[in-house]
């Protein structure tokens, strides 16, 4: 009984020391990506085209089809977007129908990579499950450089989130994520970059790349990007409506669908 009482302490132990903690977590992400599997948003890779949109309002939607982005984008044929916002709680990711292993996502908002793919200014929050395990990670990245990780934040589900991007000129700016739930706010300032064109701005759930192929993409939920709004070179500020709208489209199959709503951008997973 002793033995068997004490091989149960044991194992307990042990299983308790496997299970990561948030700082060993973060250390394994970051040398994961360190060691060449970084997370890597792409600019949206065009699927097909799909159909046209009428809303409430009289605002004609385009519908893209991507591998890749779900979401919704302005589109401007010269330098426009210097800023771009959006509020959203953090969901419960899932595997996904069938699915086992570990699935990501990634909510963030950004300028370019629709119609002009030499850089992309964004960060954003990623949403990974394993089994029963949930993660999360903040990030910054200005494209065609990887994602680099934010310290010294953490998320829960059903937290409120602010994803901010800002353009101070076109091969510089700042990168800004607020919990306000949690009251932390984190930020990074880029300079020396590659030129932006500010003609995209955008609010995106992503199937990102780790290794130069994409992840299994998670059953996020949905993600409803709360006053959305871009700023513009004139000063103004400009919300989504009108924007082309984007689905995720794998193997034939439509994994999301996106609406705009006024001063939102609404992405859900359908499977």
């Amino acid at each position: 009984m002793f033995a068997a009482t004490l091989l149960c302490q044991v194992l307990l132990a042990s299983a308790a020391f496997a299970i990561p903690t948030s700082k060993e977590r973060f250390a394994q992400r970051a040398a994961r990506r360190a060691s060449g599997f970084a997370h890597q948003s792409q600019p949206k890779q065009f699927v097909s085209s799909g159909p046209t949109i009428e809303g409430p309002a009289g605002n004609v939607s385009h519908v893209d089809y991507s591998s890749n982005w779900a979401g919704a984008v302005l589109v401007a044929s010269t330098a426009t977007y210097k800023s771009v916002t959006g509020t959203f709680t953090v969901p419960t990711p899932k595997e996904p129908s069938g699915g086992s292993g570990e699935h990501s996502a990634s909510a963030w908002v950004g300028i370019d990579g629709d119609t002009c793919g030499n850089a992309i200014l964004q960060t954003g929050v990623d949403f990974t499950v394993s089994g029963s395990s949930v993660s999360y990670d903040a990030w910054y990245e200005w494209y065609p450089d990887y994602a680099y990780d934010f310290s010294g934040i953490s998320f829960s589900a059903g937290d409120t989130v602010t994803v901010t991007v800002t353009a101070t000129s076109k091969t510089g700016g700042t990168a800004t994520i607020t919990n306000k739930t949690k009251g932390k706010t984190v930020s990074h300032t880029f300079s020396g970059q590659p030129s932006l064109c500010e003609y995209n701005a955008e609010w995106i759930v992503e199937d990102f790349e780790e290794g130069s192929s994409l992840v299994p993409f998670a059953n996020f939920g949905t993600v409803a990007f709360t006053g959305a709004s871009a700023g513009t070179v004139s000063g103004s500020s400009v919300g989504p409506s009108g924007a082309t709208l984007i689905d995720i489209k794998q193997n034939n199959k439509v994994l999301t669908s996106v609406s705009t709503s006024g001063s939102s951008v609404t992405v859900k997973y359908t499977g």
